[in-house]
């Protein structure tokens, strides 16, 4: 059996500052997502997803110890999100037109063989895994930084991203806006939450 792994630790990107915002090379990660739509404080398919994520993801961490001998932590939930307007993210705040992809990052080692198995087991017991896929996002450049707060609060951190930041260093906004969320959102003091905030850029061309 080898080390259990932390790849929080071990993947340079996983790691964000409270009040700076920097620039990282993002590599090629494997993920299990499913996607929808709305807010996500009042919608039950967000509920759904998130369930489905982790009875995957954790299926798939015990199958990878017994059957390979090789352990990790399951890593946190994260989530792409889009909207048509970039102003429901910042000035309008308008989570019902939110679209979005929730996300568990999955080891290099877990193939789709693995994947499919994991979730015919699972969805004996719930059939929303059914929406749940493996597959590999490549961000490469990304600015990022760490927000310790009540997800409400993002908005003029984001604002600062966007519009300073990454203008400043002569990039533009490419991709989708992406959150890691080191706490779980479900449970505990919202203001003590730490969510790293990340966005996909590229040279103005």
């Amino acid at each position: 059996m080898s080390a259990k792994v932390d790849f929080k630790k071990e993947i340079e990107a996983y790691r964000a500052r409270r009040g700076r915002f920097d620039l990282v090379e993002v590599p090629p990660l494997q993920y299990l997502m499913v996607d929808g739509h709305g807010d996500p404080n009042t919608s039950a398919e967000f509920t759904a997803a998130v369930e489905a994520l982790y009875q995957i993801a954790y299926g798939l961490k015990f199958t990878s110890k017994r059957d390979l001998g090789r352990d990790y932590t399951v890593m946190p939930l994260e989530g792409l999100w889009r909207a048509d307007d970039q102003a429901s993210f910042t000035s309008s705040r308008d989570k019902s037109a939110w679209h979005w992809t929730l996300m568990i990052m999955q080891p290099e080692w877990i193939d789709h063989e693995m994947f499919t198995d994991a979730v015919e087991k699972a969805s004996t017991k719930n059939p929303d895994v059914g929406g749940v896929r493996l597959e590999t996002l490549d961000e490469r450049l990304c600015a990022q930084t760490l927000h310790v707060g009540s997800y409400d609060d993002e908005a003029p951190v984001l604002a600062r991203m966007h519009d300073e930041f990454i203008p400043a260093h002569g990039l533009q906004l490419t991709g989708t806006h992406h959150e890691i969320y080191f706490s779980d959102p479900r449970r505990g003091d919202p203001e003590k939450r730490r969510t790293l905030l990340r966005q996909p850029v590229r040279p103005i061309s």
